[in-house]
């Protein structure tokens, strides 16, 4: 059977999106196609928005409305510690446990040579551009405990404590499964975890 052009290239667009099969598109499309205009127009809406709208803090590298995001520009935030993560969906999981107070670096990814992604990919020379202008004594390494995370993690441990031997560097504890996302790991472990961070 020919599906209408239309819904097949909705098929086709909704299979580009991350844990979506064929099936699952075809189901996505069918529903907006039965779906009220109203709803579909205001999900249009939304997505072009998000890439309108959203850009990368330029102190943190989060995802943020404003040029500083909420976070680098709250004065409750503690100025003296950094958490190192790898991407933005990391210091969401981070604050919803209200564990920490202090400020983010983003790195927009990992080590890996395999992907091509070396030390000039990430955003590591902003991140030691920050410790040297500003009071910044702690650094927690929050990287996903993978191959890539853990060779990130050590690659800044040992730099930092070269360009920095003052600084006080941890990391957060073995509270994430290894193989695991922070972004799936349910709040009390990753609260657990960055309360339970060591010095490396």
């Amino acid at each position: 059977m020919q599906i209408a052009e239309p819904l097949q290239n909705a098929i086709d667009e909704l299979s580009k999106l991350p844990s979506i099969g064929r099936k699952t598109a075809q189901r996505l499309a069918l529903f907006l196609l039965k779906s009220d205009k109203k709803y579909v127009e205001d999900l249009s809406k939304s997505l072009l928005d998000l890439k309108e709208k959203i850009r990368e803090c330029k102190i943190c590298g989060n995802i943020s409305v404003e040029e500083v995001c909420d976070i680098c520009n709250s004065p409750k935030r503690d100025k003296t510690t950094v958490c190192v993560v790898e991407e933005s969906s990391d210091v969401i999981a981070i604050e919803k446990t209200n564990e920490y107070s202090g400020l983010f670096h983003v790195l927009g990814g990992v080590l890996s040579p395999l992907l091509g992604k070396g030390v000039d990919d990430l955003n590591i020379k902003q991140l030691f551009e920050r410790i040297a202008d500003s009071s910044i004594n702690e650094v927690i390494l929050a990287l996903n405990p993978d191959t890539e995370g853990e060779t990130t993690t050590l690659y800044l441990a040992k730099s930092l404590k070269e360009q920095f031997p003052h600084l006080k560097i941890t990391r957060i504890a073995r509270g994430i499964p290894i193989g695991g996302d922070l972004e799936f790991s349910d709040d009390a472990t990753i609260g657990r975890a960055v309360l339970s961070r060591i010095i490396l």
